[in-house]
């Protein structure tokens, strides 16, 4: 297996290349280390390595990571990207940096009112459910507006974007375009967003075609869960 040095520096010359066949820039495309079911010396290691920003899926593993790597916590960005309960909202308003799957208003406003005042603002993606599957999470297309325009104005809270997780397959491509136009189309309406978190492993490349700003990159760094 490649050591994890390796594999970050290859994940980090892929989306280079897919910024450059897209004709961006490929400073414009943040690799966001999606570190579930892994151990805290894998972050350290990947840490060690170059990587400053972290995605979890699971409240309490994050949690327990957060505080295994207190000696870090200045210098990592903690990201929960999975799912959030209404009573779990307390400790990750307290310990993460962002949150990429608030799908509802009541979740976004446990999280503003328990924010602590001396943190800056909590970062928030709203999570669309861009196949609209009913196996996932987020919300449909026609919805996001709505909740956007509310959470943009809770306290203590920064919207920052967007966050999905296309259906694999042929239409992939179309998904993830259509997430670039959600996207665009909520800066038109003046709301101001700069994340489109979106494309994974096996589908950066369409994503940062498409537009992405963050992708989300786990097994191609860590290896196969």
């Amino acid at each position: 297996m490649m050591a994890i040095s390796d594999s970050l520096k290859s994940v980090k010359n892929r989306i280079a290349a897919a910024c450059v066949a897209a004709g961006r820039p490929p400073n414009e495309v943040q690799l966001l280390v999606v570190s579930k079911t892994f151990p805290g010396s894998a972050v350290r290691e990947a840490f060690a390595a170059g990587a400053r920003a972290f995605g979890e899926n699971y409240v309490q593993e994050g949690l327990a990571k957060v505080q295994e790597l207190i000696d870090l916590r200045g210098q990592i960005e903690w990201h929960l990207i999975g799912p959030l309960q209404s009573n779990k909202t307390k400790a990750v308003a307290e310990q993460f940096d962002w949150v990429h799957s608030v799908d509802r208003l009541k979740i976004a406003e446990r999280l503003s009112e328990q924010r602590p005042a001396a943190l800056p603002p909590l970062n928030i993606c709203l999570q669309v459910n861009i196949s609209e599957e009913a196996s996932k999470s987020g919300l449909v297309p026609a919805d996001v507006a709505a909740l956007a325009a509310q959470v943009a104005a809770l306290p203590r809270l920064k919207l920052r974007g967007l966050m999905a997780i296309p259906e694999p397959g042929p239409g992939a491509l179309a998904q993830h375009q259509a997430m670039a136009a959600l996207f665009k189309a909520l800066q038109a309406e003046g709301l101001a967003l700069d994340t489109l978190s979106l494309g994974m492993s096996a589908d950066l490349e369409d994503a940062i075609r498409a537009g992405s700003t963050m992708v989300r990159v786990g097994s191609a760094i860590f290896g196969a869960r």
